[in-house]
């Protein structure tokens, strides 16, 4: 029996993996904190383990895959979000004494999770990317911006001393207090936390830098604020520093009407796109899946980096639809067979996260984002039945294994709208 290893995590890359693979004949082993996340109940789950939280102490997950990873039957692990990656990363040559480790070592991750070197190595390559610096080091208010996190996730390891980092890297060390390490990781290791969301800074107004600074835990970045901008996805798989198969995505819609998470995209084949994330990746000397993001620049057409995402991406679901099945190429790299992969991907065909487009529908009634336009409800209304109707396709759609898709709506949706009405019963009556 051969089985792989996926995380039980909220995203449809998670189910996917499962579905792919599992009808391949591969063993599929779920692996969650939670008791009963909804891939748990896929049909195409065929073990379930519980294993502790990455965000309560990074080590003990560590030490539960690399149980897992010891097993005769496992051949490689999934990573399907930023602290699996970061773990698998981390740790790879421990891993990967057991399993194959299809992803970056953990220089070449630090590279793209901090994003400061990122844009240093995007610029070396030729790269466009939007005018960014450190939050403390800008002055001039005058034009809208954005206020990011620094650190894709954050972790000890990026946020150490200047000085341990000068010890380890060739890399230039900024002054900011805050750093990485290519030194051995430490035997316990605290849990991973998720940065705080971007923050839109109107022209004239001047954040209160110690605040973003201490609510962020680092010295966050502050980024060009790129408007009416189309964002893009390049997505691909590396083996050793070469490009296998790639694919290419515009968001047409994300979970709020100023972006995010995709909720509704189309493929598509752009020649520079294709140019300029090859361009980053080959430098980087890539190995594993990733997916490079970018927004095109209406005022030069340039496709400008926005971030690269290490690991499978949430929309891994709409690649595979379009002829692009990332998991299976995983999975062939991993067992020395990418030889047998055979890239290509139909363009021109529409996906949608159904919880995505209602998220989208809700942001545009409630909630109120500086710098993005707000569509009226019912032009957006209409853009998503219309998109719907050309387009049926859906990432969680799987008419002989509903379960996953139908808990994940709960989970998102009914539960938060559920809490929010008893929180407003609870204010009612107490006054």
């Amino acid at each position: 029996m051969k089985s792989v290893v996926v995380p039980a995590v909220d995203v449809p890359s998670s189910f996917v993996t499962l579905r792919s693979l599992h009808r391949r004949g591969v063993h599929t082993v779920a692996v969650s904190e939670r008791e009963s996340p909804p891939a748990f109940c896929s049909r195409y789950c065929d073990e379930s383990v519980r294993v502790p939280s990455p965000a309560d102490a990074a080590t003990a997950y560590k030490d539960a895959l690399l149980d897992l990873a010891r097993r005769d039957d496992v051949r490689t692990i999934v990573p399907v979000r930023e602290a699996d990656i970061y773990v698998l990363s981390r740790y790879k040559e421990a891993f990967a004494e057991h399993v194959a480790t299809p992803f970056p070592d953990f220089g070449t991750l630090r590279a793209v999770h901090d994003r400061v070197e990122l844009f240093d190595r995007a610029r070396e390559a030729g790269v466009p990317i939007p005018e960014t610096e450190l939050l403390t080091e800008r002055t001039d208010w005058s034009e809208p911006r954005i206020v990011k996190s620094r650190y894709a996730v954050l972790a000890d390891a990026y946020r150490e001393p200047p000085a341990a980092r000068a010890e380890s890297t060739d890399r230039p060390v900024r002054n900011d207090g805050a750093g990485s390490s290519r030194g051995e990781a430490p035997e316990t290791e605290a849990g991973l936390v998720d940065p705080p969301k971007t923050t839109y800074l109107p022209p004239g107004e001047r954040p209160d830098v110690d605040d973003l600074c201490e609510a962020a835990g680092h010295v966050p970045l502050v980024q060009a604020y790129l408007p009416d901008t189309d964002e893009y996805s390049f997505c691909a798989m590396y083996d050793h520093g070469e490009a296998l198969a790639t694919f290419q995505h515009r968001q047409v819609r994300g979970f709020s009407y100023s972006g995010g998470t995709s909720a509704f995209r189309t493929s598509v084949a752009d020649p520079d796109l294709e140019a300029e994330g090859l361009t980053l990746l080959d430098a980087l000397d890539w190995h594993g899946p990733a997916d490079v993001e970018f927004k095109r620049d209406d005022r030069t057409g340039e496709f400008k980096l926005m971030e690269v995402n290490p690991r499978f991406w949430s929309s891994v679901p709409f690649a595979v639809a379009a002829g692009a099945d990332f998991p299976l190429y995983y999975w062939l790299v991993a067992t020395g067979r990418a030889d047998r992969i055979e890239p290509g991907y139909d363009v021109g065909i529409g996906g949608h996260l159904l919880v995505g487009e209602i998220s989208y529908l809700l942001s545009v009634v409630r909630d109120d984002v500086p710098l993005a336009e707000r569509p009226s409800l019912p032009a957006a209304l209409a853009d998503v039945l219309g998109s719907l109707v050309r387009y049926p396709r859906l990432d969680y759609a799987d008419l002989a294994d509903p379960c996953p898709g139908l808990r994940y709506a709960s989970d998102e949706l009914v539960a938060p709208l559920v809490e929010r009405a008893a929180r407003r019963l609870r204010g009612a009556s107490a006054h």
